[in-house]
Protein backbone atom coordinates (compact mmCIF):
# COMPACT_ATOMS: atom_id res chain seq x y z
CA UNK A 1 0.00 0.00 0.00
CA UNK A 2 1.22 3.29 -0.69
CA UNK A 3 2.49 5.37 2.01
CA UNK A 4 0.40 8.88 1.68
CA UNK A 5 1.25 12.68 2.70
CA UNK A 6 -1.22 15.99 2.57
CA UNK A 7 1.28 17.46 0.44
CA UNK A 8 4.19 15.87 -1.59
CA UNK A 9 7.09 18.77 -2.67
CA UNK A 10 8.91 18.06 -5.48
CA UNK A 11 12.04 19.87 -4.98
CA UNK A 12 13.86 20.68 -2.05
CA UNK A 13 15.95 23.63 -2.60
CA UNK A 14 15.39 27.23 -1.34
CA UNK A 15 11.57 27.29 -2.78
CA UNK A 16 10.65 23.84 -2.10
CA UNK A 17 11.63 23.76 1.46
CA UNK A 18 10.79 27.50 2.33
CA UNK A 19 7.05 25.90 0.92
CA UNK A 20 7.14 22.77 3.69
CA UNK A 21 8.60 25.01 6.39
CA UNK A 22 6.01 27.41 6.20
CA UNK A 23 3.06 24.38 5.83
CA UNK A 24 5.06 23.25 9.19
CA UNK A 25 4.81 26.76 11.09
CA UNK A 26 0.82 27.27 10.21
CA UNK A 27 -0.93 26.37 13.32
CA UNK A 28 -3.61 25.78 11.69
CA UNK A 29 -1.91 22.66 9.69
CA UNK A 30 -1.28 19.02 10.69
CA UNK A 31 -1.12 17.33 7.89
CA UNK A 32 2.25 15.28 6.11
CA UNK A 33 4.46 16.62 4.55
CA UNK A 34 6.61 15.02 2.44
CA UNK A 35 9.97 16.52 0.40
CA UNK A 36 11.58 14.58 -2.39
CA UNK A 37 14.93 15.86 -4.08
CA UNK A 38 16.86 14.07 -6.48
CA UNK A 39 20.31 16.01 -5.22
CA UNK A 40 20.40 15.80 -1.76
CA UNK A 41 24.22 17.04 -1.97
CA UNK A 42 22.33 20.10 -3.43
CA UNK A 43 25.96 20.53 -4.96
CA UNK A 44 24.30 22.14 -8.49
CA UNK A 45 21.08 23.42 -7.40
CA UNK A 46 20.56 27.26 -8.43
CA UNK A 47 20.46 28.14 -4.82
CA UNK A 48 23.80 26.93 -3.73
CA UNK A 49 25.55 28.31 -7.26
CA UNK A 50 23.78 32.36 -7.06
CA UNK A 51 24.66 35.56 -6.55
CA UNK A 52 22.13 35.23 -3.52
CA UNK A 53 21.11 38.58 -3.13
CA UNK A 54 17.62 40.66 -2.31
CA UNK A 55 16.73 43.75 -4.61
CA UNK A 56 13.86 45.77 -4.58
CA UNK A 57 14.66 47.75 -7.08
CA UNK A 58 11.98 46.28 -9.58
CA UNK A 59 9.12 48.10 -11.91
CA UNK A 60 6.77 45.93 -11.03
CA UNK A 61 4.52 46.22 -7.50
CA UNK A 62 4.49 42.61 -6.96
CA UNK A 63 8.23 42.21 -6.86
CA UNK A 64 8.86 45.20 -4.66
CA UNK A 65 6.26 43.59 -2.15
CA UNK A 66 7.68 40.09 -2.36
CA UNK A 67 10.87 41.72 -1.54
CA UNK A 68 9.98 44.43 0.80
CA UNK A 69 8.86 40.79 2.97
CA UNK A 70 11.89 39.12 2.36
CA UNK A 71 14.35 41.96 3.51
CA UNK A 72 12.09 41.60 6.86
CA UNK A 73 12.43 38.08 6.69
CA UNK A 74 15.92 38.00 6.44
CA UNK A 75 16.61 40.72 9.10
CA UNK A 76 14.95 38.06 11.27
CA UNK A 77 15.24 34.98 10.13
CA UNK A 78 17.67 34.35 13.95
CA UNK A 79 14.03 34.42 15.30
CA UNK A 80 11.94 32.97 12.74
CA UNK A 81 13.72 29.98 11.84
CA UNK A 82 15.64 29.46 15.16
CA UNK A 83 15.58 25.46 15.89
CA UNK A 84 15.64 24.48 20.14
CA UNK A 85 17.66 27.91 20.38
CA UNK A 86 19.82 27.47 17.73
CA UNK A 87 19.75 30.83 15.47
CA UNK A 88 20.68 30.28 12.01
CA UNK A 89 23.08 32.91 10.52
CA UNK A 90 22.84 34.01 6.80
CA UNK A 91 25.59 36.30 6.92
CA UNK A 92 23.51 39.49 5.50
CA UNK A 93 24.81 42.68 3.99
CA UNK A 94 22.67 45.64 3.55
CA UNK A 95 25.14 47.26 0.97
CA UNK A 96 22.67 48.28 -1.72
CA UNK A 97 22.08 48.33 -5.55
CA UNK A 98 23.13 51.02 -7.60
CA UNK A 99 21.05 51.35 -11.54
CA UNK A 100 22.71 53.98 -13.47
CA UNK A 101 21.66 55.21 -16.45
CA UNK A 102 22.30 57.87 -19.12
CA UNK A 103 20.08 60.62 -19.88
CA UNK A 104 18.00 58.14 -22.12
CA UNK A 105 17.54 55.87 -19.50
CA UNK A 106 16.14 58.41 -17.39
CA UNK A 107 12.96 58.51 -17.56
CA UNK A 108 12.41 54.42 -17.13
CA UNK A 109 14.66 54.98 -13.87
CA UNK A 110 12.28 57.66 -12.89
CA UNK A 111 8.79 55.57 -13.14
CA UNK A 112 10.39 52.72 -11.47
CA UNK A 113 11.69 54.78 -8.29
CA UNK A 114 8.33 56.61 -7.92
CA UNK A 115 6.52 53.18 -7.94
CA UNK A 116 9.51 51.63 -5.04
CA UNK A 117 9.43 54.60 -2.90
CA UNK A 118 5.20 54.47 -2.98
CA UNK A 119 5.61 51.10 -1.60
CA UNK A 120 7.77 52.23 0.88
CA UNK A 121 11.49 50.94 -0.53
CA UNK A 122 14.11 53.25 1.11
CA UNK A 123 16.01 53.88 -2.57
CA UNK A 124 17.37 57.12 -3.41
CA UNK A 125 17.50 59.22 -6.05
CA UNK A 126 20.99 60.25 -7.00
CA UNK A 127 22.77 62.98 -9.48
CA UNK A 128 25.94 62.84 -11.15
CA UNK A 129 27.49 65.40 -8.28
CA UNK A 130 25.97 63.29 -5.80
CA UNK A 131 27.23 59.91 -7.22
CA UNK A 132 30.27 60.79 -7.49
CA UNK A 133 30.72 62.10 -3.80
CA UNK A 134 28.95 58.46 -2.10
CA UNK A 135 31.28 56.34 -4.95
CA UNK A 136 34.13 58.67 -6.14
CA UNK A 137 35.98 55.59 -7.56
CA UNK A 138 32.96 55.39 -10.19
CA UNK A 139 32.80 56.84 -13.83
CA UNK A 140 29.65 59.20 -14.47
CA UNK A 141 30.78 61.41 -17.34
CA UNK A 142 27.93 59.86 -19.12
CA UNK A 143 25.82 58.88 -16.39
CA UNK A 144 22.26 61.21 -15.60
CA UNK A 145 21.16 59.44 -12.27
CA UNK A 146 21.15 56.58 -10.35
CA UNK A 147 19.03 54.87 -7.68
CA UNK A 148 20.72 53.64 -4.92
CA UNK A 149 19.06 50.87 -2.04
CA UNK A 150 19.78 52.73 1.58
CA UNK A 151 19.01 50.23 3.24
CA UNK A 152 17.00 46.58 2.59
CA UNK A 153 19.26 45.40 -0.44
CA UNK A 154 22.22 43.94 -0.56
CA UNK A 155 23.35 39.81 -0.18
CA UNK A 156 23.83 37.31 1.56
CA UNK A 157 24.64 33.23 2.11
CA UNK A 158 22.25 31.53 -0.25
CA UNK A 159 22.91 28.23 0.89
CA UNK A 160 22.80 28.85 4.41
CA UNK A 161 19.14 30.18 3.85
CA UNK A 162 18.14 27.14 1.89
CA UNK A 163 19.71 24.83 4.85
CA UNK A 164 17.70 27.23 7.64
CA UNK A 165 14.40 26.29 5.55
CA UNK A 166 15.65 22.53 5.62
CA UNK A 167 16.21 22.33 9.15
CA UNK A 168 13.09 24.30 10.37
CA UNK A 169 10.82 22.54 8.38
CA UNK A 170 12.40 19.25 9.19
CA UNK A 171 11.93 20.04 13.14
CA UNK A 172 8.11 20.40 12.01
CA UNK A 173 8.24 17.01 11.17
CA UNK A 174 8.76 17.38 7.54
CA UNK A 175 10.28 14.28 5.90
CA UNK A 176 12.77 14.34 2.89
CA UNK A 177 13.52 11.69 0.64
CA UNK A 178 16.35 11.59 -2.08
CA UNK A 179 14.85 10.41 -4.73
CA UNK A 180 13.32 11.59 -8.85
CA UNK A 181 9.99 11.61 -9.79
CA UNK A 182 9.61 10.56 -12.51
CA UNK A 183 5.69 10.18 -13.10
CA UNK A 184 2.23 11.97 -11.91
CA UNK A 185 -1.00 9.66 -11.48
CA UNK A 186 -4.23 11.66 -12.81
CA UNK A 187 -7.16 10.90 -11.46
CA UNK A 188 -10.98 12.83 -11.79
CA UNK A 189 -9.11 16.54 -11.76
CA UNK A 190 -5.94 16.36 -9.90
CA UNK A 191 -3.13 14.30 -8.74
CA UNK A 192 -3.73 11.45 -6.98
CA UNK A 193 0.16 9.75 -6.75
CA UNK A 194 3.42 10.86 -7.29
CA UNK A 195 5.64 8.27 -9.10
CA UNK A 196 9.47 8.13 -7.89
CA UNK A 197 12.68 6.23 -10.20
CA UNK A 198 12.15 3.04 -8.45
CA UNK A 199 8.46 2.78 -8.94
CA UNK A 200 8.00 4.09 -5.67
CA UNK A 201 3.98 5.28 -5.50
CA UNK A 202 3.12 7.61 -3.08
CA UNK A 203 -0.49 9.07 -2.66
CA UNK A 204 -0.77 12.88 -2.27
CA UNK A 205 -3.13 15.35 -1.33
CA UNK A 206 -1.38 17.79 -3.24
CA UNK A 207 1.35 18.34 -4.60
CA UNK A 208 3.70 21.66 -5.27
CA UNK A 209 6.15 21.85 -8.46
CA UNK A 210 9.15 23.36 -6.63
CA UNK A 211 11.47 21.16 -9.18
CA UNK A 212 13.58 24.22 -10.47
CA UNK A 213 14.77 23.63 -13.31
CA UNK A 214 13.50 20.19 -13.80
CA UNK A 215 9.86 22.13 -13.38
CA UNK A 216 9.17 22.03 -16.65
CA UNK A 217 9.32 17.68 -16.74
CA UNK A 218 7.20 17.68 -13.44
CA UNK A 219 4.62 19.98 -15.42
CA UNK A 220 4.72 18.22 -18.37
CA UNK A 221 3.89 15.11 -16.49
CA UNK A 222 0.59 16.89 -15.28
CA UNK A 223 -0.24 17.68 -18.56
CA UNK A 224 0.82 20.86 -18.57
CA UNK A 225 3.27 22.65 -21.09
CA UNK A 226 5.16 25.82 -18.93
CA UNK A 227 7.64 27.95 -21.25
CA UNK A 228 10.29 27.68 -18.92
CA UNK A 229 13.95 26.94 -19.71
CA UNK A 230 17.29 26.18 -18.31
CA UNK A 231 19.68 28.76 -18.67
CA UNK A 232 23.15 28.60 -17.63
CA UNK A 233 24.62 31.71 -16.03
CA UNK A 234 28.27 32.38 -15.00
CA UNK A 235 29.83 34.05 -11.95
CA UNK A 236 33.67 35.07 -11.95
CA UNK A 237 35.73 36.23 -9.32
CA UNK A 238 38.33 38.79 -9.12
CA UNK A 239 40.76 40.73 -6.67
CA UNK A 240 41.36 44.32 -7.17
CA UNK A 241 45.14 46.42 -6.75
CA UNK A 242 43.01 49.20 -5.47
CA UNK A 243 40.93 49.62 -3.15
CA UNK A 244 37.15 50.51 -4.07
CA UNK A 245 35.11 51.41 -1.27
CA UNK A 246 31.46 50.96 -0.09
CA UNK A 247 30.78 49.22 -3.64
CA UNK A 248 27.42 48.07 -3.60
CA UNK A 249 26.00 45.46 -6.30
CA UNK A 250 26.47 48.03 -9.07
CA UNK A 251 24.35 47.06 -12.03
CA UNK A 252 26.07 49.07 -15.17
CA UNK A 253 24.53 50.65 -17.80
CA UNK A 254 26.01 47.72 -20.23
CA UNK A 255 23.63 45.17 -17.63
CA UNK A 256 27.15 43.97 -16.74
CA UNK A 257 26.70 43.50 -12.37
CA UNK A 258 29.54 43.62 -9.99
CA UNK A 259 29.39 43.39 -5.39
CA UNK A 260 32.06 42.54 -3.22
CA UNK A 261 32.56 39.20 -2.16
CA UNK A 262 35.24 38.59 0.93
CA UNK A 263 38.18 40.55 -0.04
CA UNK A 264 37.61 40.49 -3.39
CA UNK A 265 34.66 41.24 -5.70
CA UNK A 266 32.32 38.90 -8.24
CA UNK A 267 30.53 39.58 -10.91
CA UNK A 268 28.36 38.62 -14.09
CA UNK A 269 25.95 38.96 -16.80
CA UNK A 270 23.45 37.95 -18.90
CA UNK A 271 24.85 36.41 -22.29
CA UNK A 272 23.89 38.04 -25.52
CA UNK A 273 20.27 36.46 -26.31
CA UNK A 274 22.08 34.60 -29.38
CA UNK A 275 24.45 33.44 -27.23
CA UNK A 276 21.92 31.54 -24.71
CA UNK A 277 21.11 28.47 -25.72
CA UNK A 278 19.15 25.76 -23.13
CA UNK A 279 21.96 24.25 -21.54
CA UNK A 280 22.44 21.53 -18.95
CA UNK A 281 25.89 21.69 -18.80
CA UNK A 282 28.33 23.08 -16.11
CA UNK A 283 30.96 24.21 -18.27
CA UNK A 284 32.72 27.90 -17.59
CA UNK A 285 33.01 30.09 -20.95
CA UNK A 286 35.96 32.18 -19.90
CA UNK A 287 35.12 34.63 -23.16
CA UNK A 288 32.07 36.36 -21.48
CA UNK A 289 34.34 37.42 -18.87
CA UNK A 290 37.33 38.76 -21.09
CA UNK A 291 35.22 40.01 -24.19
CA UNK A 292 32.20 41.35 -22.38
CA UNK A 293 32.24 41.81 -18.52
CA UNK A 294 35.86 43.19 -17.64
CA UNK A 295 36.04 45.68 -20.69
CA UNK A 296 32.59 47.38 -19.02
CA UNK A 297 33.78 47.32 -15.63
CA UNK A 298 37.46 48.70 -16.12
CA UNK A 299 35.05 51.43 -18.04
CA UNK A 300 32.60 52.00 -15.30
CA UNK A 301 35.48 51.70 -12.57
CA UNK A 302 38.72 52.39 -13.55
CA UNK A 303 40.45 50.52 -10.92
CA UNK A 304 39.40 47.62 -12.42
CA UNK A 305 41.55 47.97 -15.12
CA UNK A 306 44.21 46.09 -12.19
CA UNK A 307 42.94 42.73 -11.39
CA UNK A 308 43.78 39.49 -10.70
CA UNK A 309 41.13 36.68 -11.68
CA UNK A 310 39.93 34.10 -9.37
CA UNK A 311 37.44 31.11 -9.46
CA UNK A 312 34.84 31.12 -11.78
CA UNK A 313 31.43 29.21 -11.55
CA UNK A 314 28.45 28.47 -14.19
CA UNK A 315 24.72 27.46 -12.69
CA UNK A 316 21.50 27.56 -14.25
CA UNK A 317 18.07 29.54 -14.03
CA UNK A 318 14.86 28.38 -14.55
CA UNK A 319 14.25 31.05 -17.11
CA UNK A 320 9.89 31.91 -17.77
CA UNK A 321 10.58 33.07 -21.32
CA UNK A 322 6.93 34.35 -20.98
CA UNK A 323 7.46 37.21 -18.93
CA UNK A 324 10.44 37.21 -16.83
CA UNK A 325 8.41 36.11 -13.54
CA UNK A 326 7.59 33.11 -11.78
CA UNK A 327 4.37 30.89 -12.27
CA UNK A 328 3.10 30.83 -8.44
CA UNK A 329 -0.18 29.08 -7.68
CA UNK A 330 -2.91 26.59 -8.70
CA UNK A 331 -2.57 25.09 -11.79
CA UNK A 332 -5.41 25.63 -13.97
CA UNK A 333 -8.04 22.68 -14.53
CA UNK A 334 -5.66 20.78 -11.68
CA UNK A 335 -7.52 20.84 -8.05
CA UNK A 336 -4.35 20.10 -6.27
CA UNK A 337 -1.36 20.59 -8.63
CA UNK A 338 0.57 24.09 -7.61
CA UNK A 339 3.35 25.50 -9.44
CA UNK A 340 6.34 27.31 -8.36
CA UNK A 341 8.46 27.75 -11.47
CA UNK A 342 10.57 29.88 -13.79
CA UNK A 343 11.57 32.36 -10.94
CA UNK A 344 14.00 33.68 -13.39
CA UNK A 345 17.08 34.17 -10.83
CA UNK A 346 15.12 35.67 -8.26
CA UNK A 347 13.98 32.30 -6.29
CA UNK A 348 16.51 32.89 -3.34
CA UNK A 349 15.19 36.33 -2.79
CA UNK A 350 11.44 35.64 -2.96
CA UNK A 351 11.71 32.48 -1.27
CA UNK A 352 9.87 33.90 2.02
CA UNK A 353 7.46 35.09 0.33
CA UNK A 354 6.14 32.38 -2.32
CA UNK A 355 6.77 29.61 0.66
CA UNK A 356 4.62 31.53 3.20
CA UNK A 357 1.96 32.53 0.01
CA UNK A 358 1.39 29.09 -1.09
CA UNK A 359 1.35 27.24 2.10
CA UNK A 360 -1.27 29.82 2.74
CA UNK A 361 -3.22 28.97 -0.35
CA UNK A 362 -2.73 24.97 0.33
CA UNK A 363 -3.94 25.65 4.09
CA UNK A 364 -6.54 28.03 3.74
CA UNK A 365 -7.42 28.21 0.11
CA UNK A 366 -6.42 31.68 -0.51
CA UNK A 367 -3.64 34.07 0.01
CA UNK A 368 -3.64 35.40 3.63
CA UNK A 369 -0.68 37.76 3.46
CA UNK A 370 0.31 39.30 0.21
CA UNK A 371 -1.90 38.51 -3.05
CA UNK A 372 0.48 36.34 -5.00
CA UNK A 373 -2.54 35.92 -7.80
CA UNK A 374 -0.86 37.85 -9.94
CA UNK A 375 1.60 35.60 -10.77
CA UNK A 376 -0.86 32.46 -11.41
CA UNK A 377 -0.37 30.44 -14.63
CA UNK A 378 -3.70 32.18 -16.34
CA UNK A 379 -1.94 35.22 -17.15
CA UNK A 380 0.42 33.03 -19.77
CA UNK A 381 -3.23 31.49 -21.02
CA UNK A 382 -4.71 34.80 -21.08
CA UNK A 383 -2.04 36.65 -22.86
CA UNK A 384 -1.17 39.00 -20.11
CA UNK A 385 2.57 39.22 -19.33
CA UNK A 386 4.06 40.73 -16.66
CA UNK A 387 6.17 43.30 -17.88
CA UNK A 388 9.29 43.90 -15.93
CA UNK A 389 11.84 46.45 -16.83
CA UNK A 390 14.36 45.67 -14.45
CA UNK A 391 15.56 42.14 -15.71
CA UNK A 392 18.97 41.43 -14.09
Amino acid sequence: MAQTYDVVVVGGAAIGSSVACHLAMDPDFDGRVLVVEKDPSYARCASALSAASIRQQYSTAINVEISLYGIRFLREIGERLAVDGDRPDIGLHEGGYLFIATPEGVPVLAENHALQQRLGADIRWMDPAALNARFPWLAVDDLAAGTFGASGEGWFDGYGLMQAFRRKARAGGVEYLAGEVTGLVRSGGGISHVRLADGTEIACGAVVNAAGAGGPAVAAMAGLDIPVHNKKRMIFTFRCAEAVEGCPLLIDTTGVYVRPEGDGFLCGVVPPEDQDPDSDDFDVDFSLFEEIIWPALATRVPAFERIRTGRAWAGHYDMNLFDHNAFVGRAPGLSNFYLANGFSGHGLQQSPAVGRGLAELLVHGTYRSLDLGVLGFERLIEGRPIVEKNVV
